[in-house]
């Protein structure tokens, strides 16, 4: 019989000895791989695990909770990089707020303020979608592939809004050309990736203080183990699930507007296209873990950066699906997945 002592450690992991064996078999391929990739395009897949993660992250929440694969994910992240883009090209500067380049970065001021905005608005719109549909869903006993299906269909309704308002052309953000770190190794590095990455980290740290230190986290992570446990126990689960489609939908806006500032682009596609590294971080981590996300999305990340100096770019998410599977086969249910 579960305790509510024992559920709120659904989100730790033990490094077994199967963990550990397959740290460091992962260790010593990439040790033997270095001599022969270019240093520049692990640094690249640094940066684009780094906005793996925060999609991942937020999916792997609201399925630990929510128990279902919420295809909309990456459409959420489509929906957090255009109100963004409203905001800086529409809403701003008929305010006046218009900004150069700040420092060495291609952006000016307004994209920080922009930032959170978006992620604000994509997750009010996450919980009003969760009560308008996923909600009825669940109250109706409709089982997780349903509900799954149902988020489907919310992906191609907010692709289909995005280009009914943007249209399907390709946009940019305001930019201005900045000079690119040069370090050693032929090593270059954009200014705007350098902040990509310290959002990233500001957001993983926040997450983790979230579930580990606070009263709603441990209540997620309550929720997310054993829901009827937690409703008994006195939790208030309906609030549980807003607050983590809140975190879950805004990090996916966050990383979206990441993404277009790491592309120079925005397509109504592009949170499409993320969906399949966003589900094989998850998977390959273990689904439900976020730390496992974390670990999956660095993975994924860096497997298809490095993967183009052989072959063809639009190969990579062959390869990050190659890497999956290894791995699954080695440990089926993720990196940091229960062994039992």
């Amino acid at each position: 019989m579960p305790t509510l002592k024992n559920t709120v450690a659904r989100l730790s992991f033990k490094w077994t000895p199967g963990r550990i064996t397959l740290a460091i078999v992962a260790a010593v391929l990439v040790a033997g791989l270095l001599p022969f990739v270019k240093m520049s395009l692990i640094v690249n897949g640094v940066f684009l695990g780094a906005i793996i993660a925060l999609g991942a992250i937020g999916l792997t929440l609201i399925y630990g909770v929510l128990n279902f694969a919420n295809i909309a994910h990456g459409d959420y992240m489509t929906m957090g990089a255009y109100v963004a883009l409203f905001l800086l090209t529409g809403a701003f500067p008929a305010f006046g707020i218009e900004g150069e380049g700040l420092g060495p970065l291609t952006f000016g001021y307004p994209l920080l303020i922009a930032l959170p905005l978006a992620a604000a608005v994509v997750a009010a719109g996450a919980v009003l979608l969760d009560v308008a549909i996923y909600r009825r869903l669940r109250q109706r006993g409709v089982n997780a592939v349903v509900i799954a299906m149902a988020s489907l269909g919310v992906a191609i309704a907010l692709r289909g809004l995005v280009q009914v308002i943007w249209s399907g052309e390709t946009q940019h953000y305001p930019r201005e050309f900045r000079q690119v770190f040069r370090l050693p190794l032929d090593v270059r590095i954009p200014p705007d990736s350098v902040f990509i990455a310290v959002v990233a980290v500001v957001l993983v740290v926040g997450v983790y203080l979230v579930l580990t230190r606070t009263k709603m986290g441990k209540a997620m992570r309550a929720t997310a183990d054993n829901p009827n446990l937690a409703l008994v126990s006195g939790i208030d689960t309906q609030r549980v699930i807003r607050w983590n489609w809140i975190i879950g939908a805004g990090l996916a806006a966050t990383a979206g507007v990441l993404l277009a500032v790491f592309q120079a682009q925005l397509l109504p596609i592009m949170g499409w296209r993320f969906l399949i590294p966003l589900f094989a971080a998850v998977i390959l981590g273990g689904i439900g873990n976020p730390y496992g996300a974390l670990v999956g999305a660095f993975v994924i990340g860096v497997t298809s950066e490095v993967s183009t100096q052989w072959i063809n770019p639009s190969y990579k998410p062959a390869v990050a699906f190659a890497i999956m599977i290894v791995v699954l086969l080695m440990r089926p249910r993720g990196i940091f997945g229960d062994s039992g």
